[in-house]
C-alpha cells in the first residue's frame, strides 16, 4: 500500500488489543469522565458523582485484571501487546491489582468528610476548597464558607493510577517513560493540595516536581544513551544485544564495541527509578513531602507509587539486564545497605509520626531490595508478595493518622499520641497491629513478606546482605514498640488531641488493611503460591 501521489510506504495502523488493556482503559475512560464531570455538572452534584466514578472506574479495572487472570494470562498464558510495548505477563497483572486495590482504599480516604467540623458551606474533606487561591487569602476563605470542594483530585487520582498500571507492564523504555510522567504529573498536584498547612503542602509540591524532574531527566537520558547502545528501546531487544545474540550489524558492531553507553545508561536508568522507591541516597524528598502532602495522598504515593516503581524496577534488572547482573547486583547490594541501616536510624530520632513513616518507608525499600537482588524466580515471588503485604499495612496506618486530631487538623507529633489507648484502645490496637506488621513480628503480614525476601536473598546468595536487614529490623522495631508504648503506658495530655469517629469511608478502608494485615500473616500460603505462579517475565 502506498501513500497518495508518491511510491513512499504508508504509516501502518497500530494493533491494539482492547480486551488484554481493558484494566488500563477502564481507568483512563474514568478519568477522562470525571474530567467532563469537572467541566459540565454543577457544584453540588460532583462530590457523589467523582466518588462513585472513582470507585467505579478502578473496581471495573480490577475485575478486568481478574477476569484476564481467570483466562490464564499471567500464568500459562502471556504475551506483548500493542505492538510490542505493553507486556501481559504474571508480575505485570498481580502488581496491577495490587495498584488497583490500593487505588479503592485511597479514594475511600479521599472521601472521607466527617472529621473536621462542618463549616456554614456544608462538610470538609482533606483538600482545600480551591488549589488555585493563595493560603490565608480572602478568597480561600469565601470558597470555605461557599462548600467549594476541589473534586478534581479524583480524575487526577485515576490518571496516576492509569500511569502506575502502564508503568510495571512496559516493555520498552520509551513507553516505561511515558508512564512514570503520566502517574507523576498528578502527584506533583495533589500534595499541593491539603486543606490545612497549606504553605507546608505547597513546599513540598515543590520539593517532590523538582526533584522527580531531576530523576525523570536521569531516566530519559540513560534511555537515550541505551538506545545509542542497542539500537533499539525494547527491553527483550536490549537484553539480546547485550548477550550477543542479536543479528549483527555495521551500526551495533561499531556501539557495542565499547560498553561506556550501555553502562553509564544503565546507572542512568537506575537513578530515576530509585528516586521512585526512595532508596538511599535518592531519598531525601520523602520525609517532607509526606509529612506536607494531605495524608489520604501520602498513604497512595506510599503505597501505590512503590508498588509501581518497584513492578518497573524488576521488569527492567530482570528482562533487559539479566546480562549484566555481575555488574549491578553490588551496586543494588551497597544500595540496599544503606538503605535498610539510613531508614532505620533516621526514623528513631523522628518525633512526627508521619516523617517516622516516611523513614520507615525508605527501610521497607531497602527489604524490598534483598528480594529484587535474589534475580531468580524465588525472589521475585517474594518481591510481589512484600508489596502486597506493604500497600494494604501503609494505607491502614495512614488511614489511622487521619483520625488523630486537634483544633488545627491532624496531631501528627508523637507528644499527641500519649495515652492514645486510654482515650480510644480500639484505634490504638489497630495502630499497633499495623506498626507490629511493620517491624515484621510473626502472625502479621510484615513477617510473612520479610521472611520471603531475605529467604530468597539467602538462597540467591545474599546471606550478608540478609544479616544487615535482620540487624536494620531489630533497630527499626525499637522506634516501632517506642510509638506502642507511647500510646498504652504513658498519660494523656490534659486538653490532649481528640480521636474524630470516621465515616464508613475510613471504617471500611481501615477494617480491610486489618482484615489483610491479618490473613496475609495467618493464612499466607494461597497468597504466596499466587504470587509464586505469577513470577515469570514474558520476553
Amino acid at each position: 500500500m502506498t501513500a497518495a501521489g508518491g511510491n513512499s510506504p504508508s504509516i501502518p495502523a497500530p494493533h491494539l488489543e482492547y480486551g488484554r488493556l481493558s484494566p488500563m482503559l477502564v481507568v483512563f475512560g474514568a478519568a477522562l469522565l470525571g474530567v467532563l464531570v469537572e467541566a459540565f455538572l454543577p457544584r453540588r452534584a460532583r462530590y457523589a458523582t467523582q466518588v462513585t466514578l472513582a470507585l467505579a472506574g478502578v473496581a471495573g479495572a480490577f475485575i478486568a485484571v481478574v477476569v484476564l487472570a481467570s483466562q490464564g494470562y499471567g500464568t500459562t498464558k502471556a504475551g506483548v501487546l500493542a505492538m510490542g510495548s505493553v507486556a501481559l505477563d504474571g508480575p505485570a497483572l498481580f502488581l496491577q491489582g495490587v495498584i488497583l486495590l490500593a487505588a479503592v482504599l485511597s479514594v475511600l480516604l479521599y472521601a472521607e468528610r466527617g472529621l473536621d467540623p462542618r463549616t456554614e458551606g456544608g462538610p470538609l474533606d482533606a483538600f482545600t476548597a480551591q488549589g488555585a487561591a493563595t493560603p490565608g487569602s480572602e478568597q480561600e476563605r469565601q470558597a470555605t464558607r461557599a462548600g467549594f470542594a476541589s473534586t478534581e483530585v479524583y480524575p487526577l487520582t485515576l490518571f496516576a493510577v492509569g500511569g502506575m498500571l502502564l508503568f510495571p507492564a512496559a516493555n520498552d523504555l520509551l513507553t516505561m517513560f511515558v508512564a512514570l510522567e503520566v502517574f507523576s504529573l498528578p502527584l506533583y498536584l495533589l500534595c499541593a493540595l491539603a486543606r490545612r498547612r497549606r504553605l507546608l503542602s505547597q513546599e513540598a509540591a515543590v520539593k517532590y516536581f523538582l526533584l522527580g524532574s531531576f530523576a525523570s531527566a536521569f531516566f530519559l537520558f540513560g534511555s537515550a544513551l541505551l538506545y545509542g547502545y542497542a539500537g533499539s528501546f525494547r527491553l527483550p531487544e536490549i537484553a539480546d544485544v547485550i548477550s550477543g545474540v542479536a543479528p549483527s550489524t555495521p551500526a551495533l558492531a561499531i556501539s557495542t564495541r565499547n560498553d561506556a553507553l550501555l553502562l553509564i545508561g544503565l546507572a542512568m536508568l537506575a537513578v530515576g527509578l530509585l528516586f521512585k522507591v526512595a532508596a538511599v541516597p535518592f531519598h531525601a524528598w520523602t520525609p517532607d513531602v509526606y509529612q506536607g502532602a494531605p495524608t489520604p495522598v501520602t498513604g497512595f504515593m506510599a503505597a501505590a507509587t512503590k508498588v509501581a516503581a518497584f513492578g518497573a524496577f524488576l521488569r527492567l534488572f530482570y528482562v533487559a539486564f539479566p546480562g549484566l547482573r555481575w555488574d549491578w547486583r553490588p551496586v543494588m547490594w551497597g544500595v540496599a545497605i544503606l538503605t535498610m541501616v539510613a531508614g532505620a536510624v533516621f526514623a528513631v530520632t523522628q518525633q512526627d509520626v508521619k516523617r517516622l513513616l516516611a523513614y520507615s518507608s525508605v527501610a521497607h525499600a531497602g527489604f524490598i531490595l534483598t528480594g529484587v537482588i535474589a534475580t531468580d524466580r524465588q525472589g521475585l515471588s517474594a518481591v510481589l508478595f512484600y508489596l502486597l503485604a506493604y500497600s494494604f499495612v501503609t494505607l491502614g496506618a495512614f488511614a489511622v493518622v487521619t483520625l488523630v486530631r486537634d483544633s488545627k487538623g491532624e496531631a501528627t507529633h508523637l507528644s499527641s499520641w500519649a495515652g492514645l489507648g486510654r482515650r480510644s484502645p480500639l484505634l490504638a490496637a489497630v495502630f499497633a497491629l499495623f506498626l507490629l506488621s511493620f517491624a515484621g513480628i510473626p502472625l502479621t503480614s510484615g513477617f510473612t513478606g520479610k521472611f520471603a525476601v531475605f529467604q530468597a536473598a539467602a538462597s540467591g546468595g545474599a546471606t550478608p546482605l540478609v544479616i544487615v536487614g535482620v540487624l536494620s529490623s531489630a533497630v527499626a522495631a525499637f522506634f516501632y514498640i517506642r510509638v506502642i508504648v507511647l500510646m498504652f503506658f504513658s498519660d494523656p495530655q490534659p486538653n490532649g488531641p481528640a480521636v474524630a469517629i470516621p465515616s464508613v469511608f475510613t471504617t471500611l478502608a481501615i477494617s480491610l488493611g486489618v482484615l489483610v494485615t491479618l490473613a496475609l500473616g495467618l493464612l499466607p500460603q494461597y497468597f504466596l503460591d499466587l504470587a509464586s505462579k505469577a513470577a515469570m517475565f514474558t520476553r
